[in-house]
């Protein structure tokens, strides 16, 4: 079983940083420290996260709509999930001698996971990362909501490399050279998934897995593609992942025996869901 290792324009005070455990430890958002560790000390910067008990997809949906609504904007979440899938990303390509060999290639979906690909593309691309964005989805913008206002952002910024692929030859086409990537990001789909994956995030994964079969790491966003947070039990096809940075606690379908092999590493991040939102 793998054991777990382990959203910011303006600084929160403090009552805002508080979580469900350790208040000591700045956000990620918040902490530029983080893109100075390596995996280890990132587990260790987080280690109050991860020894938490696991909790199921639904809970944390409810933990996450409960922050909200205790004025925990969406888009801050967003901001620190995003912000600590950067710093693991460039942590595995730093530990692995691939930070700086190829683009970091991140493959966003339609909803929120896609939207922390787009936090974590503009972190990395400030860390000095050529990031490539992939948005795999109908329209390039989402429609409404914190994932669009993360997509505003990037699409603003010249020194991310953006490239729409709403239909499977598109994908095609895109993944033609995926195996010159440092690092894949799967920010593909997160909580939700049922049954056979439609087009073209269908595709999509195909071409993750192509770009590990070719060497290269992939990590995933929150969950592996069609890896049911709650279950374990994979859809299909389904992204198989070298690294999982995951949120707020660990989840119990990334403990299973399915699950942790789909997962790889698990880090478990804390976004600054607070004590008064969390029923896990």
């Amino acid at each position: 079983m793998t054991r777990p290792v382990g959203y910011a324009s303006r600084a929160m005070p403090a009552t805002v940083r508080s979580t469900s455990t350790d208040t000591s430890v700045p956000l990620p958002a918040d902490d530029p420290s983080i893109f100075s560790m390596d995996l280890r000390a990132l587990r260790g910067r987080w280690a109050a996260q991860a020894a938490l008990p696991a909790i199921s997809a639904e809970a944390m949906v409810g933990a996450d709509t409960k922050a909200q609504a205790l004025g925990f904007p969406q888009d801050r979440l967003m901001e620190h999930a995003g912000t600590a899938v950067a710093a693991a990303v460039r942590a595995l390509a730093v530990d692995l001698d691939r930070w700086g060999t190829g683009p970091i290639v991140i493959l966003c979906g339609p909803g929120n996971n896609g939207g922390d690909g787009y936090v974590a593309a503009r972190r990395l691309a400030l860390a000095g990362a050529h990031v490539i964005v992939a948005v795999v989805a109908t329209d390039m913008r989402p429609n409404g909501g914190a994932a669009a206002r993360n997509w505003d952002r990037i699409a603003r910024d010249i020194g991310i490399a953006k490239v729409h692929v709403p239909v499977p030859r598109d994908v095609a086409i895109f993944g033609k050279d995926i195996g010159k990537a440092a690092v894949v990001v799967d920010a593909l789909l997160g909580t939700g998934v049922r049954g056979v994956l439609r087009e073209p995030i269908r595709s999509a994964v195909g071409v993750i897995a192509s770009a590990r079969a070719a060497g290269v790491p992939v990590v995933a966003v929150d969950t592996p593609t069609a890896v049911d947070l709650s279950s374990g039990e994979p859809s299909d096809p389904v992204v198989h992942a070298d690294l999982t940075v995951t949120f707020h606690r660990a989840k119990t379908g990334l403990a299973t025996r399915q699950g942790a092999a789909y997962a790889g590493r698990v880090l478990v991040a804390p976004i600054g869901i607070p004590a008064g939102a969390d029923r896990g």
